[in-house]
């Protein structure tokens, strides 16, 4: 479960925002557009921007603007989580939300209880009859993948909202840690396959200088509130860690046969938390790592003075070092295996490839123009040619077709295009991650990487090797279809309310218990009784109903 401090703030406010959002759902400003500058309608759009991305004068703005005939009038949020999702709540609380959300599926997408009380209250435009009018690529997509059809359709038939299907394998792995290999090295210690090893390794990162600078100050293990998996990663070594919804939440269920279930009452889980909180304790895992943020992460991996990070839990080591570093500090990372613990458990958590969250909603303020122009724009961003442009940006510059001696990441298939390496590329060049909407395996797997895997252009294969690592070490018995099953439109308010208070008891108990503000020896049995308080028995109640509807549809 990942610990969020932004992440648990703007979900309490979720609530409360969507309830006010419902006293305006029955005004509708949509009868007439709004014409801007030769004819184009006017789109109010609320989407993320980087600190390096201006979407007013970023030419795949320009190029969907000419091509569809749309002026956007961009609101933009940064990438940082907490932020992002608390400007959205807002603007929806006060009436004065956009006609389009276009979001990123890590920084503020929607969920999917979001997306019910939106669409129920009237905010959200359904999309189902505008694809079947407007954007055959889209509906291609839909009836060609099972899965996105399922995440994407509510349960009354309507789609409020779409997810972006980014199908990534190393994503679908994220429970990863990442070690400096080069310190294992100078300490003549093996790459750790358990938890005693681990151990091990951490405490000779604390006390035997492997920075050479004669300085203790070496941390053993970091990550930052936004990104981390440190408890998944390391729970995986007794007990399943139950799949999170993919760049958007942590996850409770799992499945014990036909049964929704969860793990965090589990004497595993206790025995989990356990040995994390005496890794806390010892000082080998930093306790900076669970209140900092990326960029104070950013900040020591890229220490100036030495090295000073022996290993992180998270999905890439380009979280918390810069690549392309100049002393070459990012090429000392390699993947640790999933651990084996005590019992024999090596288990590593699984989530779908894609995002679950919902990136793309219209909303009742926008005209039917402005509706139609919209996903006329989004069904060509699921075109190879619309996926290249808003994606990498234009040809000769964000990318280029291969050469004749380029592979693809899967070598046995075709490469397609040639991504310019981000050292090299122009800033604000494409929509990137906004444009994500209809990568499948083949495709991500057609880009051209280099054989040598430490090389910046070669990072993608770094991460897809590292990733067979974790491969097969999955419970698909256990595994929970999060994104699959919908939850009854009658009841989701309801749910929304249960998972926020239970995702937030959850994860203020077990960092109180990591940290050691609580015993978990003399505690725990009152933090499972404590769930029952804040409604885990009826939460599993109406999971297991909505799983029980989805199996019976198959």
């Amino acid at each position: 479960m990942k610990i969020h401090a932004s992440r648990k703030v703007a979900a309490v406010a979720i609530a409360a925002a969507l309830g006010v959002a419902g006293c305006s759902s029955g005004e509708d400003d949509s009868s007439k557009p709004e014409l801007g500058a030769g004819g184009k309608v006017i789109i109010d759009t609320l989407a993320p921007a980087d600190a390096d991305t201006n979407l007013d004068t970023n030419p795949v703005t320009k190029l969907m603007s000419d091509k569809f005939k749309i002026q956007f009038r961009w609101q933009t949020t940064t990438f940082d989580a907490g932020p992002a999702k608390e400007k959205r709540q807002i603007a929806l609380a006060s009436g004065d939300y956009p006609d389009l959300f276009m979001l990123i599926p890590w920084v503020d997408g929607f969920s999917q209880a979001e997306v019910l009380k939106l669409g129920k209250q009237g905010v959200a435009v359904p999309l189902e009859q505008l694809i079947k009018d407007n954007a055959p690529n889209i509906q291609k997509a839909l009836d060609s993948n099972k899965t996105l059809k399922e995440m994407s359709t509510a349960p009354d038939g309507h789609i409020y909202a779409l997810p972006q299907w980014s199908d990534c394998f190393h994503c679908s792995y994220p429970d990863k840690l990442w070690i400096n290999t080069t310190w294992l090295k100078k300490l003549n210690l093996q790459m750790p396959k358990t938890t005693d090893e681990l151990r091990a390794v951490l405490e000779a990162f604390k006390t035997k200088d492997p920075n050479g600078n004669g300085k203790a100050d070496e941390i053993p293990m970091t990550t930052d509130v936004q990104d981390s998996h440190l408890i998944e990663y390391l729970m995986g070594a007794f007990a399943y860690p139950p799949a999170g919804a993919n760049n958007g939440g942590v996850g409770l269920l799992t499945l014990n046969g036909s049964q929704v279930t969860t793990p965090v009452i589990t004497p595993e889980w206790r025995d989990g938390l356990k040995y994390i909180n005496s890794l806390v304790k010892d000082g080998l895992i930093d306790k900076a790592a669970f209140t900092q943020n990326a960029e104070a992460l950013q900040a020591t991996g890229n220490n100036p003075d030495a090295v000073m990070v022996g290993s992180a839990p998270l999905l890439h080591p380009g979280i918390f070092v810069q690549l392309g570093s100049k002393d070459g500090r990012d090429k000392q990372y390699d993947a640790a295996p999933p651990l084996t613990g005590p019992s024999g458990k090596n288990y590593s958590g699984l989530n779908y490839p894609s995002s679950s969250t919902f990136t793309f909603m219209l909303t009742n303020k926008a005209s039917k123009e402005a509706q139609v122009a919209a996903i006329k724009m989004l069904d060509y961003i699921y075109t190879t040619e619309g996926t290249e442009t808003a994606v990498m940006g234009p040809e000769g510059v964000g990318w280029n077709k291969p050469g004749p001696d380029d592979i693809a990441l899967d070598e046995s298939i075709k490469p397609l295009y040639k991504r310019t390496p981000g050292s090299e590329a122009p800033k604000n060049l494409s929509w990137d991650a906004m444009a994500q909407y209809n990568l499948t395996l083949d495709y991500r797997n057609a880009q051209v990487t280099p054989k040598d895997i430490y090389s910046e252009d070669g990072y993608e294969r770094r991460l897809f090797e590292a990733t067979k690592l974790y491969e097969g070490h999955e419970d698909k018995a256990q595994f929970f279809p999060t994104v699959s099953v919908w939850i009854d439109p009658s009841v989701s308010g309801e749910m929304a309310t249960l998972k926020t208070n239970l995702e937030s008891y959850v994860a203020q108990g077990q960092l109180a218990f990591i940290t050691g503000s609580k015993n978990i020896d003399t505690d725990w049995d009152a933090f499972v009784q404590g769930l029952d308080g804040v409604g885990l028995k009826r939460y599993l109640e109406l999971n297991q109903q909505a799983y029980d509807k989805y199996k019976a549809g198959q």
